[in-house]
């Protein structure tokens, strides 16, 4: 081997192998994420990331990535498509009674999968050119990934907060390889491509998006459903609908998705018939069958008392009908309190409490 590779060769080379481990697009990009600093500096100066400290926390290595991993001069970004086929996401949404569960959410959780890929990435590159310097990311630390990998090339950030490629729509998961390759970067997206289109921000149940571009996390399905640890607000139960564990309604109505493609990961598949399951039928769930039925799955990360409330809230909003009274009256002395005075709402809602 020549102690200097061909960087412009190894990058080819890279993407080829990032392909045939199942990822669908890979850029390479410098380890800056330019004026998105000054924009997370704003939004956490606003409130708007409500419990999730992890945000404002580690000091600047969110937004200094040479920080985080001395020696980075690159990362690489790569994207993995998650929707799974015949998702009938529209069809589950008007449905009262059923239970819907975030996309992403509905096979394996894909942070191992992603991982272990990247590591086998990082393994084959080091068999061509011998050790070097990397370290993977997975959702795992105080990485900015949309940032970086808009400006690996890999799309724009929307409106609705979500990085959306042209030719992919925005049902990918993302991960990176910090290294210390000096790589040849790949030109970033220069601009969105959402023009006048506002589909997404009309379309969020709770109107968490406070404009373009800027989301506010305390009022977003996904965060009450899955960073919330209290009591979901009054205010917004009612607007949550059926939707027990994350939203895709700022996805379903953007135009690019009608470029997305189903995954052919069968780990990202549904599990246990999580995409027809109804409400009363998760409520009555005890907690070794939630304990089972979500091992290796992201919905585990909730805890079975969260579970419990999201679905409370959801029967509140379902069809009144005696099978959902007799699940919520059956948990009405349930131990804890958080979960007590949702089942009360939801009871409320159908004129039983």
């Amino acid at each position: 081997m020549p102690d200097r590779p061909d960087y412009d060769a190894l990058a080819e080379q890279i993407r080829a192998f990032a392909s045939e481990l199942g990822f669908q697009q890979l850029g390479i990009g410098a380890p800056e994420i330019g004026e998105h600093e000054q924009w997370l500096q704003r939004w956490l100066n606003a409130g708007y990331q409500g419990e999730m400290e992890w945000m404002a926390s580690h000091g600047s290595k969110r937004t200094q990535p040479e920080e985080l991993v001395p020696g980075t001069q690159r990362v690489i970004s790569v994207r993995m498509d998650y929707l799974p086929a015949d998702s009938a996401m529209t069809k589950r949404l008007a449905n009262a009674d059923s239970a819907y569960i975030s996309r992403y959410a509905l096979g394996r959780d894909y942070h191992k999968l992603i991982r272990r890929r990247l590591q086998q990435l990082a393994d084959r590159i080091q068999a061509l050119i011998g050790p070097f310097g990397y370290r993977a990311f997975v959702d795992s630390a105080p990485v900015m990934e949309r940032a970086l990998a808009s400006r690996a090339g890999l799309g724009w950030i929307g409106k609705n907060t979500m990085l959306i490629n042209r030719k992919a729509g925005s049902y990918f998961f993302l991960g990176e390889l910090f290294t210390d390759l000096p790589l040849p970067i790949d030109q970033p997206q220069q601009s969105e491509h959402c023009g006048n289109c506002t589909a997404c921000l009309e379309r969020c149940p709770t109107d968490a998006f406070v404009g373009p571009h800027l989301l506010d996390a305390r009022r977003c399905i996904s965060y009450l459903t899955i960073e919330l640890k209290g009591a979901i607000p009054n205010d917004l139960r009612s607007a949550m609908g059926n939707r027990v564990f994350g939203c895709d309604d700022c996805q379903l109505v953007c135009p690019w998705n009608r470029f997305a493609k189903p995954t052919a990961e069968p780990d990202f598949s549904p599990r246990h018939q999580l995409d027809q399951a109804d409400l009363v039928e998760l409520f009555s769930w005890d907690e070794a069958t939630f304990l089972q039925r979500t091992e290796g799955s992201p919905i585990r990360r909730i805890g079975y008392e969260r579970w419990l409330r999201n679905l409370a809230v959801g029967l509140g909003n379902a069809t009144t009908s005696i099978p959902v009274i007799e699940a919520l009256k059956r948990r009405r002395a349930y131990p804890s309190e958080l979960v007590r005075e949702h089942v009360s709402w939801a009871l409320e809602q159908h004129g039983a409490a």
